[in-house]
């Protein structure tokens, strides 16, 4: 059977050919052309054709979200929930996403981060024991347990009626470049995204950034890492109006390992509120009020205001204490082992 030619319309002298291997070619072109947009591979376990394939998905996001603690917890580290251990397939996302490019796993991860962060809403707004006055109140309980004079004065506490403000722990400027991207802020407009679609109002606010240059994390234990991070990060100009004037702050990344990246950005997200709001309540909730010990409990600090903060500030009492805590994607299996004594 005689097979027609065409040219297509091509310049005289382009190769020609079968009707059939036109579309054929057409065919494998659009497959080369999406190859250079998606992954060719599941980025969890390099199955062909597949952004993430199921039994990856699973391990990322199959299991209900958990509360985790590094050992040792940095002071001041707030609550955080991750989605999964960081091994494995959620390892390989993690690092196919960050340091490859695969950005279409942006999605997946930030469904995973979402979840995580509806985890840790319960953690926002902890019950002060009965009795107990909050710094809306304008007192606090001080070391010895006597009530004080010198909080809140009346202050309204940070509003948590408005939507969920995602603020993603900063890359630094050279890892950006490096990379092409900032993976925890793509994740965490991929979960800000998840979380409006599910109902939950959420924006991303990427107002922390770099006010200094650090070593380079790797090979430092926990107390190098705190030493090389403090007083890192800060909040840029104007964004402590948008934090104080906005809903709940949650600090989100893609991994926690040690805790002091996220130690310091709620520092950093703390001195810069209480700038706004210098007699409010500026402690992350690090406990659950019946996890604290009686240490925890009745232990105060004095700072500049020459104000009086008990421990119940960090457990919950109203103001922007109670409206933080963080959410990860991933974090290292032990730190999901948080009943340790």
């Amino acid at each position: 059977m005689a097979v027609e030619l065409s040219t297509g319309g091509c310049p005289q002298g382009w190769p020609v050919g079968p009707r059939v291997g036109t579309v054929v070619g057409m065919r494998g072109w659009w497959q080369d052309l999406t190859d250079l947009v998606l992954p060719a591979e599941c980025g969890g376990c390099g199955r062909p054709r597949t952004v993430l394939c199921p039994e990856c998905r699973a391990a990322l996001s199959g299991a209900a979200p958990r509360r985790v603690r590094p050992d040792p917890e940095p002071p001041g580290l707030p609550v955080v929930h991750a989605a999964a251990p960081y091994e494995d397939e959620v390892r390989a996302t993690l690092l196919a996403h960050k340091e490859r490019g695969a950005l279409t796993l942006a999605r997946p991860l930030g469904t995973a981060l979402a979840g995580a962060v509806r985890a840790g809403l319960g953690h926002l707004r902890l019950p002060a024991p009965e009795g107990l006055p909050t710094a809306w109140d304008g007192r606090l309980r001080g070391g010895n347990g006597q009530l004080r004079p010198g909080g809140g004065q009346g202050r309204a506490p940070l509003s948590d009626t408005g939507p969920l403000l995602l603020v993603p722990l900063p890359s630094s400027r050279r890892a950006v470049r490096a990379r092409g991207h900032d993976p925890a802020r793509r994740i965490a407009l991929a979960a800000a995204g998840e979380l409006r679609r599910t109902g939950t109002p959420a924006r991303v606010l990427a107002v922390l950034r770099q006010r200094r240059a650090v070593a380079d994390q790797a090979g430092l234990n926990s107390r190098q890492r705190l030493d090389n991070l403090a007083g890192a990060l800060e909040v840029a100009a104007g964004g402590a109006r948008l934090l104080a004037s906005g809903g709940r702050v949650v600090l989100v990344d893609d991994l926690m390992t040690t805790g002091a990246s996220m130690t310091e950005a709620a520092r950093a997200v703390r001195a810069a509120v209480a700038e706004i709001h210098p007699y409010g309540d500026v402690d992350a909730c690090v406990a659950e009020a019946g996890e604290a010990t009686g240490e925890r409990m009745t232990e105060a600090t004095t700072v500049d205001t020459d104000r009086t903060q008990g421990a119940w500030g960090m457990a919950g009492m109203s103001g922007v204490g109670d409206t933080i805590c963080a959410a990860v994607v991933a974090a290292p299996p032990d730190s999901f082992e948080i009943n340790r004594n």
